[in-house]
């Protein structure tokens, strides 16, 4: 049981008290909207239910059909049937489709056995869906805001280079940081691919990928110098308010004037490097 207070029952406790009870195993159906990609190991959870039962009850809300539906404990669900267990022990939730997706996924994303991916899936899901800000998903799953920002920015990570770093065990979440950091699709696989020759650990990947950038920047301008091309002129955004005591001011070197979401989309990546080399230096 828990020993302190768990923000799923706050969640639960706004929502209305749940009914405690023994609910058969086969009126219960799994969550399919829930974070978790991969349940894991099950070997000794199910040691544990076999020889003391489920000890923390699975979250359930009523559907058609006089079933339940899993709202949280899926794991638990999942080895207790292992065993061959009839009944469970729920406390049942009167919930709407959003108010369980979203105990679900906060559930799941307090426990530490979920991927970096799934944390950020899991994030970004109550970011988009639910308007959650970086700091209110901090404080329901335990993180500070920073933890969370960056967590998101593994979203830059693309699909394939995801795969390969699973393929590579690679799963630290400050390496795989350092990959998203590295910018282009390119000098991601590159430096995945540097990451598994070389074994190298963060330190190591982070003087990595900072020599790719400046060897992509070097390449770059012997390429203009090459070709004579006459610098590009950057489109310069300025922000000036009387009222403030400070100014700012953004180029950017584009072939077209950026728009107003690429505008954001900058800001927020220099507060996500301004955060993450704050913590950094604070570890």
């Amino acid at each position: 049981m828990r020993h302190d207070r768990h923000f799923v029952d706050e969640l639960a406790q706004r929502m209305g008290e749940g009914i405690g009870r023994m609910v058969r195993i086969t009126a219960i159906t799994s969550n399919q909207d829930q974070p978790r990609s991969n349940l894991g190991n099950l070997d000794d959870l199910q040691s544990s239910i076999d020889s003391h039962g489920v000890l923390e009850p699975l979250l359930v809300r009523r559907i058609e059909g006089g079933k339940y539906e899993l709202v949280s404990g899926e794991r638990r669900f999942h080895a207790a049937m292992a065993v061959g267990l009839t009944e469970v022990p729920c406390i049942e939730l009167s919930v709407n489709d959003q108010e369980a997706l979203e105990i679900a996924l906060i559930e799941n994303l307090q426990r530490k056995d979920l991927t970096a991916f799934e944390e950020a899936d899991g994030y970004f899901t109550l970011i988009e869906k639910y308007k959650y800000t970086h700091q209110q998903v901090g404080k329901a799953v335990g993180r500070s805001r920073v933890t969370v920002t960056e967590s998101l920015s593994l979203l830059q990570i693309p699909d394939p280079i995801r795969d390969l770093c699973r393929h590579a065990d690679i799963n630290a979440k400050g390496v795989l940081l350092e990959i998203a950091r590295a910018g282009s699709h390119a000098a991601m696989e590159e430096l995945v691919q540097a990451i598994v020759e070389e074994r190298l650990d963060r330190a190591e990947v982070r003087k990595r990928r900072a020599a790719f950038a400046d060897e992509t920047d070097a390449t770059a301008g012997a390429q203009d110098d090459a070709t004579h091309l006459t610098p590009q002129k950057p489109f310069l955004i300025r922000f000036r308010n009387p009222e403030r005591s400070f100014s700012m001011s953004l180029s950017f070197r584009t072939d077209t004037e950026p728009e107003p979401r690429e505008v954001i989309e900058a800001l927020r990546e220099i507060i996500r490097e301004l955060e993450s080399s704050i913590e950094s230096d604070s570890t």
